[in-house]
């Protein structure tokens, strides 16, 4: 049975690639992209024969999302070599009407949030003469998607919580198979002096939130390892204060280092699908400050594995981390590695191969 994982694109080192790099490995499968950055960690592991990119890439934005969605439609052929296509990501399900012999398998990672849920904020965030531009992407792309999903054989999704927004939505019904966490990338390396958010630099992630309150602290230090559209933005926030330092994009051996080493993570989404970061802060035997919705009400421990808070307010997350130093999240660290082990690698694919 020849299989292939079809992912958007490979540009940050974000949960969805990292999970199609783990799944592909896992069942032997080849990997399609829209587009990849050169020697992206995530498909190191593939030859070139296992691989094919439709180099679709563009910095426009909106461009940049309309021509993903016409590549996958349109230039995806080769799938009828497959007798299984697995897809991941908003734009990659429209490449189902080029297999239609064989099974066509979606794991979900959510539904693109600018057409549903999140559909007005992302409004809210361009300037008007854009406006328009998003409304008509969202016009174009939201029956296809649509379209795209029916004719798949079966919905995968990675959280209870998304799986509802998927049936509130969508109407669909999907199963939950949980992300993998690779625990044996990230470990426990020791602890130094500084808390670490690795959220993507997206509106959604309130990233600032954390800065803000990170100002009202100066004896705690706090690395942002992570880049993003806000990265601009968060920098000014940040009002070049010492104990408040930006890496940018790092590599996946840079980022488990970072991890290894903090006292705790911070990871304050609105309504996250589900939420890698959290459970490979786990791994590392890190606490988590989180927010008390989303996918992070499946993972954290409240009191065992970190701390949930009821808003992403500069008093919580003050409270937070002061409550969380250094002896008290080093007390926590093995309830946090056996949290994560409940979702390693081994399990997710297991259940995969079961089901596939």
């Amino acid at each position: 049975m020849k299989t292939i994982v079809l992912h958007d694109y490979f540009e940050a080192l974000e949960g969805g690639g990292r999970l199609c790099n783990i799944l592909a490995q896992g069942i032997g499968a080849d990997i399609g992209y829209g587009f990849a950055r050169p020697e992206h960690p995530f498909l190191l592991p593939f030859t070139q024969a296992q691989q094919i990119d439709l180099q679709s890439g563009s910095r426009i934005p909106l461009w940049r999302q309309f021509k993903l969605a016409r590549v996958f439609a349109q230039r995806t052929q080769f799938l009828r070599h497959y007798n299984t296509v697995i897809y991941s990501g908003f734009y990659t399900p429209l490449a189902v009407t080029q297999h239609p012999q064989g099974r066509n398998i979606l794991y979900c990672h959510t539904p693109p949030r600018f057409v549903y849920d999140q559909r007005d904020f992302y409004l809210t965030q361009l300037s008007p003469p854009l406006q328009p531009l998003l409304q008509a992407f969202i016009a174009y792309l939201q029956p296809r998607y649509e379209a795209a999903l029916a004719k798949m054989d079966v919905i995968l999704t990675n959280s209870a919580h998304v799986r509802d927004r998927i049936h509130h939505y969508l109407g669909k019904e999907a199963q939950i198979i949980h992300p993998p966490c690779d625990t044996s990338h990230f470990r426990w390396l020791g602890q130094k002096n500084y808390y670490l958010s690795t959220a993507r630099l997206d509106p959604l992630k309130q990233v600032d939130k954390i800065i803000q309150a990170f100002l009202q602290m100066p004896d705690k230090p706090l690395i942002i390892a992570s880049g993003g559209s806000e990265l601009k933005k968060l920098q000014r926030l940040a009002r070049n204060a010492p104990h408040i330092q930006f890496t940018g994009w790092i590599s996946d051996v840079q980022l488990a280092e970072l991890m290894g080493n903090a006292i705790a993570t911070l990871y304050l989404p609105k309504q996250e699908d589900f939420g890698m970061s959290p459970l490979e802060s786990m791994a590392a035997g890190k606490p988590v400050i989180g927010l008390a919705e989303g996918g992070l009400l499946e993972t954290i421990l409240p009191g065992k594995t970190g701390i949930l808070l009821p808003q992403a307010t500069s008093e919580t997350i003050c409270e937070a981390v002061n409550h969380l130093n250094s002896d008290h999240a080093l007390s926590l660290r093995a309830e946090c590695e056996q949290q994560a082990q409940n979702f390693r690698n081994e399990l997710f694919l297991k259940k995969i191969k079961e089901f596939l």
